[in-house]
Order: structure tokens, then C-alpha cells, then sequence
């Protein structure tokens, strides 16, 4: 086998040196990582190729509806860059393999039908994730057994923005001997341009508050678009944020974004609520990702959310079937004895109404810090996904905070039109209360 020469950013060397399960980096723009790893995806190729193997690098992100949206510009860019590599590389406009055809790229979301398709049909020598902040748990679940080859490794790039998430957990802050994953940023990278020194000096200057995410690879504390920044903030300050006790007297309220029961299902999220006069106060939140009906009932009277006490609210696909199993949410629910409301569909724009209605009833919420927060930590997150080229908002994000935002925004929908104008909270409409008599 010949040998190359092959220019990397220093800190790099050790990670591609030597054995391991796992290659990583994680840090803010302009640290050459993505470029770097597309590199060394395509000496990998090389070498196995060289070496008679066949099978398949897969190029992941968590969401891909076109080509346009994957790493595949960079492989090529990568590629084309070393003209060692380039006459080994047979690259089309939607293809790249060996000259061998021996290995091939494949550029895919990181959904569980795409990856379990992939597992049954090829021999998956490397995964490379890359913009893998927003990857969740089950999908790491599903990803990681199917690197079945001995050899075969699984390479992560992200840009960390919470301690919390699941790739942050699972590769930053898992010491794991065959785990080499490193910090890179900007000042790491010895080919840092011009331009993007100019746009760091610029966006330090204008926007310091995301500065140290974008550029330094803190953990963020400011989302550009974020949607209740300033009502979370004005709710900590004005100590709504803290010890909140349930009224026995009053009646409990869950307020419901339905997931599915499969392991890469959307998060089931449940806000547990009292209306008491003009306020809200909100007492817990649950969220669980893959579970059936069933372990939401388990939670539901662990907490005393009980049917002599409790309404529940779903939204309007909560009257559906379950995709695993043939029962709505509705009718599980009420098989147990709950009284049920599900709120009509909206329509068009129904999350933006959601946003609008809990922006204006913040005022009104006082929240139990101890048992609400990772529903708040979702609120907080919770923003428009943006358009930088064109400096446009381009609605709600669709990640791991949304349900848990769903599920508040629907509280608010239900506390405003249960808002009489100069009273207190109106009495629910056919909320049927078993035992005792409950004030609303």
C-alpha cells in the first residue's frame, strides 16, 4: 500500500491515530472538522478498497429530505481537493464510490426505517454523523448496532448546545478508552480564512450573547428565534419559578402532545396543571419518548393525577389510532376512567396560535421548579428555524423541544378560552367529576 501525506488540523492526529469504536469532534464554525472528517472518510474508502474490501460509508444527519440537505458537497469537496484521492473516486451528481465500485457512499436521515434498511442490505464499514446535536437516544439506539463489522467505526461532529443531550451524554461525557473524540474550534483550524475571521470579529460585536455557542462551542444560552426568551425570563424574575403546591380542592388538568409507542416515535410531553382564579399553576411535566399507554397511566397515579380529579386534554390526533396498536389515546384514557377533551384542529397555523396564546397567558403562570424542568428547559429552546442566507424566519423548529411546547401551548389554548373577562376560569364544558365535588 502506498503511502500519502495528508494535511490535517493538529488536534485531529490522535483521533485518527490508532484503534477505536468511536471518532469524534465537537466545537463551534470554522474549526475545519466537517471538512476534515469528509476527508478522512474518503482515505478510509481508499484503504479498504485497496485492501479488496466491500461495503458502504454512511454519511448521516438526523434530517435529510434531499441530497441538498447532506454532507455530500463536502465529501466531494474533500475528494477533489487531494488529487491522490480524486483518480481513485468515480463522483456523479448523486453518487461516489471507488473506481472499484467496491465502496460506496450513502447519504441518509438518521430516521429508524432508513437506517434499519441500510443494516439488512449492506456491509456498513463507517457511519459518520455529522450535525449531530439533535440526534436523540432512540435513534443513537437504533444507529449504533449496526455496526456490525469488527472494524467498523462510527465517526460524531456537533456543535454542542445542551449538557443534556443524548449525543453530548454519549460522547463527550463518557470516558470510554476506545472513544476518541476531541474539542475543535476556530483558532484549532491553521487554515481558518479571512472571511470567516472577519464574520467572527463582526458577530462578537453584534451578537456577544450567541458568540461563545456559534464560535466557541459553548453550550448555548441564547437561540436566535427563540420564542419565550423573554417570558421565561421575566417569570424567574418575578419568582414565578420555584415552590408551586397543588390546591386539594381544585381540579387537576393534563394538558397532552401525543408520540407514538415505536423507539423512534415522537416524545409524548403532558404538562399537569391547576386553574385557580386567573392563575396557572403548573405543577409538573412528564415526557417520554416509545412508552405505551399504559406507563403514562403508571405516572398519571404515582402522581395522583387520578380520575376523581383530573381532566385531560389532547389534541385533535389524539382521537386517532395509535400506529403500533389499534386504540386512541381518547378512548385508552377513557377506558380508565378519565374524563377526556380533545381541542379541535386549528388549522392552518395552529402552532403559531399555540405560541401567541402561551406568550399572552404567561403572565398568568406560576411553575413548580423541582418537578417541571425539562419541560422548561424545551420551552426555552423552543424556536423558528431560520434562514440565515435570506435572514428569514421560517416557522417552528421540529426537534426534541417541540412537544413539550405543543403540550403548553395547548394549556394556553384551553386557559384562554376558559378566561371569562373580569372572572375567574369557567366551569369545563361536559367534565363529568367522579367522587366528591371538585371546584374547577
Amino acid at each position: 500500500m502506498s503511502t500519502v501525506d495528508i494535511a490535517l488540523p493538529p488536534k485531529l492526529i490522535p483521533v485518527f491515530s490508532g484503534e477505536a469504536d468511536v471518532r469524534g469532534a465537537y466545537g463551534g464554525r470554522g474549526s475545519g472538522k466537517t471538512m476534515s472528517f469528509a476527508k478522512m472518510t474518503a482515505v478510509r474508502a481508499m484503504m479498504w478498497d485497496q485492501a479488496g474490501r466491500d461495503g458502504v460509508i454512511v454519511c448521516g444527519r438526523e434530517h435529510l429530505n434531499s441530497l441538498d440537505d447532506s454532507s455530500m458537497a463536502e465529501v466531494k469537496a474533500a475528494i477533489q481537493s487531494e488529487p491522490w484521492l480524486d483518480e481513485r473516486f468515480d463522483i456523479g451528481e448523486k453518487y461516489i464510490r471507488t473506481r472499484s465500485k467496491r465502496i460506496a457512499y450513502k447519504f441518509s436521515g438518521m430516521e429508524k426505517k432508513t437506517i434499519q434498511s441500510l443494516k439488512s442490505k449492506s456491509k456498513i464499514l463507517l457511519l459518520w454523523a455529522d450535525e449531530a446535536e439533535p440526534i436523540t437516544d432512540p435513534t443513537w439506539d437504533i444507529v449504533i448496532p449496526t455496526l456490525r463489522q469488527e472494524d467498523s467505526e462510527l465517526w460524531v461532529t456537533w456543535n454542542p448546545a445542551r449538557k443534556s443531550s443524548a449525543t453530548d451524554r454519549r460522547f463527550r461525557q463518557t470516558k470510554d478508552p476506545r472513544f476518541r473524540v476531541v474539542e475543535m474550534n476556530w483558532r484549532d483550524n491553521p487554515c481558518f480564512p479571512a472571511i470567516l475571521e472577519r464574520q467572527r470579529q463582526r458577530w462578537l460585536q453584534h451578537d456577544p450573547d450567541s458568540y461563545e455557542h456559534v464560535w466557541e462551542g459553548a453550550y448555548a444560552s441564547a437561540i436566535k428565534g427563540a420564542y419565550f426568551t423573554r417570558q421565561l425570563s421575566a417569570m424567574r424574575l418575578e419568582g414565578r419559578l420555584g415552590f408551586v403546591a397543588h390546591d386539594p380542592n381544585m381540579t387537576r388538568r393534563l394538558f397532552v402532545d401525543i408520540g407514538g409507542t415505536g423507539r423512534n416515535s415522537d416524545a409524548f410531553a403532558m404538562w399537569g396543571a391547576q386553574f385557580v382564579g386567573r392563575e396557572i399553576r403548573v405543577l409538573d411535566y412528564y415526557e417520554q419518548v416509545g412508552q405505551e399507554v399504559g406507563h403514562h397511566l403508571a405516572w398519571m397515579r404515582e402522581h395522583k393525577y387520578l380520575p376523581e380529579n383530573t381532566g385531560i386534554w389532547l389534541p385533535h390526533d389524539g382521537a386517532t389510532h395509535d400506529k403500533v396498536f389499534n386504540v386512541s389515546y381518547q378512548s385508552a384514557f377513557e377506558a380508565a376512567g378519565y374524563a377526556v377533551t380533545v381541542v379541535p384542529n386549528q388549522g392552518r397555523g395552529a402552532a403559531i396560535s399555540r405560541i401567541n396564546a402561551l406568550r399572552r397567558v404567561f403572565p398568568s403562570i406560576r411553575m413548580n421548579q423541582d418537578t417541571t424542568g425539562p419541560g422548561v428547559e424545551a420551552l426555552g429552546w423552543y424556536h423558528e428555524k431560520w434562514d440565515d442566507e435570506r435572514d428569514v424566519g421560517l416557522g417552528p423548529e421540529h426537534d426534541w423541544a417541540s412537544n413539550g411546547a405543543d403540550a403548553a401551548g395547548l394549556m394556553a389554548v384551553v386557559a384562554e378560552d376558559a378566561m371569562q373577562p373580569g372572572q375567574g376560569i369557567k366551569r369545563d364544558k361536559g367534565f363529568q367529576r367522579r367522587g366528591s365535588p371538585m371546584a374547577v
